[in-house]
């Protein structure tokens, strides 16, 4: 990619922001850059929360969070989750976003990176999209819906309010519990699940 005088180029999409980074630059030096090309723009994303990916440059995960920190404070934006860019895992982030985050009202929604490790519990008072796994016995409640790029091998719970039109999708499902308002699914013969209302 060529640069130009760019060493740091911001794009937005609906996912949320990309931000691709020259390769070449001494690290020290893009992070100044950083911080000016996002606090020139802080009046574009002041307050917002967004996911945030990094192109053209491999960096490690302490570099990431020094990055994160810094486009934070100079923009005073949330960072909810970082996006990786390998080829398969955004071909599959973007099309489970985009069949499901249309169902997700947008001011309804959130995003969780990390898998959930057993006896972790995550709720949420909103519909999630999280980027990783649920683990055996680790468990995700939320009051709306349930969205995993990965696969659920613990338990979740969606509609956790009453909320019978909720719902949970996964790349992968063979759960130990999924409970749906007063639903709950029970595996049957052949590996299927069933649905049955709780007595």
């Amino acid at each position: 990619m060529n640069f130009l005088k760019d060493h740091v180029i911001i794009k937005s999409n609906k996912y949320g922001l990309t931000v691709y980074l020259d390769s070449e630059i001494e690290y020290k030096e893009l992070l100044v850059e950083i911080e000016n090309k996002f606090r020139a723009s802080s009046r574009f994303f002041r307050g917002n929360e967004v996911a945030l990916s990094f192109e053209n440059r491999i960096l490690t995960k302490a570099e990431e969070k020094e990055i994160v920190g810094i486009i934070s404070t100079a923009a005073d934006i949330r960072i909810l989750c970082i996006i990786d860019h390998d080829a398969k895992t955004n071909q599959m982030y973007k099309s489970i976003v985009d069949e499901t985050l249309a169902m997700v009202p947008e001011a309804d929604g959130t995003f969780y990176r990390g898998t959930l490790k057993r006896r972790q519990l995550l709720e949420t008072e909103r519909s999630i999209i999280i980027i990783g796994d649920i683990e055996e016995g680790a468990t995700v409640v939320s009051k709306g819906n349930i969205i995993v790029i990965g696969a659920i091998y613990g338990s979740a719970q969606a509609g956790a309010s009453g909320k019978v039109d909720a719902f949970i999708a996964a790349l992968d499902m063979e759960p130990a519990h999924l409970k749906i308002g007063d639903l709950e699914v029970r595996p049957v013969i052949g590996g299927d699940y069933s649905w049955a209302k709780l007595s």
